[in-house]
């Protein structure tokens, strides 16, 4: 079949980054593609298709109720929102004017992070306020309680790579100090592979990504109490209407979750750890290259690769070995959220077949080209950064 990108003028990326918006957030599991074309020429009705939905959200999540939203970013707003206004149709109407409810939002300061776009951000559209609690790198469970007060509508923790990774209240910790407050816990599981542990810790609310792990179109998913689900469906009757999601978004999420309980999760774990070989393999010997296997921090079943460069031995930096990779006909766009400590990650999780053949030829090529330079490929990190930003504010040129 013709690439579809090739169609369109895109180009022809191969993505060793991971589950990233940015590059389509997820391959599209076959069953959710059927489904999604099979559904796009009816009509249907929204109210009962999401009640499927809730009925297998539930059977898999073990929550007592679930819904879809248009992304796990949306669910971050109308969770919040729903905690505010309950099944309160004229508070849900008024929102974002949150004026006589309960309208604090507490998250620890470590979690609030970017996913492409701030999480208090999230939060503050639904109209509710944000209350950090602790320092970035410090939170203790008195802060939490000390924090939450008659205002305090609900909390947030956020599970993701992103956060700060130690000095963090547990999860359970978390729950346990705002249930003895009276207030729920809204767990932002984005881009996590377990389904039910959040809410076994004792969560009220668990939002997941349709389209990042489990293979769906973009969307998101909210599993929980349920009339704390509810509360967040009924927000499509106020702030959540922008944030709409499509028949296809439903019913895609329902297939996914479906192929989900029969994917061969242990044949995936040996494919992507054939691709890991193979890039170890690729890398070893070469002088400034340390490359090993490192486990996901957040404890998803998945390894990545990481490649460690010593500019003066590899003759190039890891920022510049990133960017080379990316360009020509076969680019390759890597995990360099902190390659300024010299090093990137790759990730084989979405992976066409042979196609980390293609990233092995790409590395040594790359490699080969920089040992060859009679100067070291070191640019400033500093303008790297910079021309970064300034080619999102030239968007669409």
């Amino acid at each position: 079949m013709t690439d579809i990108r090739e169609t369109l003028g895109l180009r022809p990326v191969i993505n060793c980054s991971g589950t990233m918006t940015s590059l389509g957030a997820s391959i599209v599991v076959p069953h959710a593609v059927e489904t999604v074309a099979a559904i796009l020429s009816q009509w249907t009705e929204m109210s009962d298709l999401q009640r499927i939905a809730s009925r297998t959200i539930a059977r898999l999540t073990g929550a007592e109720a679930g819904c879809v939203t248009a992304s796990c970013s949306a669910a971050i707003t109308l969770a919040c929102a729903a905690a505010m206004t309950g099944k309160d149709l004229a508070a849900i109407e008024r929102l974002p004017d949150a004026s006589g409810l309960k309208d604090e939002i507490v998250i620890q300061t470590g979690h609030m992070v970017s996913y492409g776009a701030p999480v208090e951000q999230g939060i503050r559209l639904s109209g509710a306020k944000v209350v950090p609690v602790g320092q970035a790198t410090s939170a203790h469970a008195y802060q939490l309680a000390g924090a939450i007060s008659e205002k305090t509508a609900a909390a947030v923790y956020v599970i993701s790579h992103h956060v700060v990774d130690y000095g963090q209240i547990p999860l359970e910790t978390f729950c346990e100090v705002a249930h003895e407050k009276g207030v729920p816990v809204i767990v932002d599981a984005a881009s996590e592979y377990d389904l039910e542990k959040f809410l076994k810790a004792g969560a009220d609310l668990v939002l997941y990504s349709g389209h990042k792990f489990l293979g769906g179109p973009t969307s998101g998913i909210v599993a929980g109490k349920k009339d704390f689900v509810g509360a967040c469906y009924l927000q499509n009757r106020g702030v959540g209407r922008g944030m709409k999601v499509g028949k296809e978004g439903v019913a895609g999420v329902i297939a996914a979750l479906q192929a989900w309980e029969t994917r061969d999760h242990a044949g995936i774990r040996a494919r992507e750890q054939k691709a890991l070989d193979l890039w170890q393999t690729t890398l070893e010997g070469r002088d400034g290259i340390t490359a090993i296997i490192d486990p996901d921090p957040t404890d998803n079943p998945l390894d990545r690769l990481k490649v460690l460069i010593d500019p003066q031995g590899a003759n190039i930096s890891a920022w510049d070995l990133a960017d080379r990779m990316a360009q020509g006909d076969r680019p390759v766009i890597v995990r360099d959220h902190e390659v300024e400590h010299n090093y990137f990650y790759l990730d084989p999780c979405n992976l066409h077949p042979d196609e980390e053949i293609i990233v092995a030829e790409r590395l040594t090529e790359e490699l080969d080209a920089a040992r060859k330079s009679n100067t070291p490929i070191v640019s400033d990190l500093r303008l790297r950064m910079l021309a970064q930003e300034r080619a999102i504010l030239n968007w669409p040129d």
